[in-house]
């Protein structure tokens, strides 16, 4: 057996999230001038509230030094505002700005836009069965490249 790339099931998943976002990473970069990495952290914010840069961290699985560069962005844009802990000097608290909690709002109503545009190729029964199965394919443990 040979191996086929195109059938390859990472690069498969990598070409469809690529072709997908094309569009709406076009949205968000022309009207707002934000990154990719700009855009998870500014919808972790609004959709889940105040977080430090670790959680965000973790629920995104992007590395440390690619949030921080887009929390530092996003703060001389003026979207989103630094708090010290107390009990915890090392980290700060993250919570969007009243221009953020804006940004965000026009943003998401884009966003259900554009899955509701991307999602029509699909059938109800194929939509629920890709939203589905992309989960599973998320939550996986790690098998260690094996």
């Amino acid at each position: 057996m040979t191996f086929h790339l195109p059938d390859f099931l990472p690069y498969l998943l990598n070409q469809a999230a690529e072709a997908s976002s094309q569009e709406f990473q076009r949205y968000y970069r022309q009207k707002y001038g934000m990154l990719r990495t700009e855009w998870r952290v500014l919808f972790h914010l609004g959709c889940y509230g105040e977080m430090t840069a670790k959680d965000i961290c973790t629920r995104a699985g992007t590395h440390k030094t690619k949030v921080s560069r887009a929390v530092g962005a996003l703060e001389r844009k003026r979207h989103l505002a630094r708090t010290e802990l107390d009990h915890d000097r090392r980290n700060e608290l993250l919570s969007l700005t009243p221009k953020g909690k804006a940004v965000f709002a026009d943003l998401s109503n884009a966003a259900e836009v554009y899955d509701r545009n991307i999602s029509a190729v699909l059938s109800k029964p194929e939509l629920d069965t890709l939203r589905s199965s992309l989960r599973k394919l998320a939550e996986r443990p790690s098998s260690g490249g094996q």
